[in-house]
């Protein structure tokens, strides 16, 4: 099987893990870790398929890895962020280059937004009490599939 075929794939197997994330933060506002655990363990697979060099694009994807965390991390301290997000968005950024993850930020900024409007409405409107758990997973998983997408779609380009 060539690598294209083996990277799609692995790029659909993503695309479920997402989905999975995505529904089980919007049931029970929790992102397990086994969930981040196979996302972050199959982007090994993603870049051999791929054809990515140990050193340096192996031990970079690594590194940005572990920077997208730590500085999310950093968010997580500060109570603005979920650890399941957080390690989510860890392991989603060991799959994509710095330029694809940035994107992928931007798109869940936006959706983020619109998920954290939505929530605060729902909240007042069945007027509970403290503050409203927003599923962030969500917005991280649709742009995360976002971002598949376009890996699958520019294979036939």
């Amino acid at each position: 099987m060539s690598g294209e075929i083996i990277a799609i794939i692995l790029l659909s197997v993503l695309a479920t893990l997402l989905v999975a994330a995505a529904v089980t933060d919007l049931r029970s506002r929790i992102i397990s870790n086994r969930l981040n655990l196979a996302i972050a363990a199959l982007a090994p697979l993603y870049w051999l398929a791929n054809g990515l060099a140990p050193w340096p694009d192996m031990a970079v994807q690594i590194a940005f890895g572990i920077g997208i965390f730590g500085l999310f991390a950093v968010l997580f301290a500060f109570g603005l962020m979920g650890g399941g997000d957080v390690k989510m968005l860890g392991a989603i950024a060991l799959w994509f280059p710095w330029t694809a993850t940035m994107t992928l930020l931007i798109v869940m900024a936006m959706l983020g937004g619109v998920i954290t409007l939505a929530t605060v409405i729902h909240h007042r409107m069945k007027k509970r009490e403290g503050q409203p758990e927003v599923p962030y997973g969500v917005a991280i998983s649709l742009a995360a599939m976002w971002i598949v997408g376009e890996r699958i779609l520019y294979q036939f380009a």
